[in-house]
């Protein structure tokens, strides 16, 4: 992994708030959530959490499918995996 994605990958989970969402959809892997499920557990506004789900995806720990009118939201767990391996490959 080089360093320019992984600072992209902290940038998005920078936030508590996105934090907290990849951690939900980890718990969730490897069938995901749809947008409505992650604002009902975090009680979160869905306007709101579309901000955030769209950096977390964006960053590419995340990534979206179409079920007919939902969207599920799902953990790219072994990007989630070279992150940790790069954070400890030097320890």
């Amino acid at each position: 992994m080089q360093t320019q994605q992984a600072s992209k990958i902290f940038e998005a989970l920078s936030s508590g708030l996105r934090l907290d969402i990849f951690r939900l959809l980890v718990r969730h892997a490897p069938d995901g959530l749809v947008q409505g499920d992650i604002a009902r557990r975090l009680d979160i506004p869905s306007t709101n959490l579309s901000f955030h789900l769209r950096a977390i995806v964006h960053s590419g720990l995340a990534h979206v499918e179409r079920e007919g009118r939902f969207m599920r939201y799902k953990a790219n767990i072994p990007l989630m995996l070279d992150i940790v391996a790069y954070l400890t490959e030097e320890c």
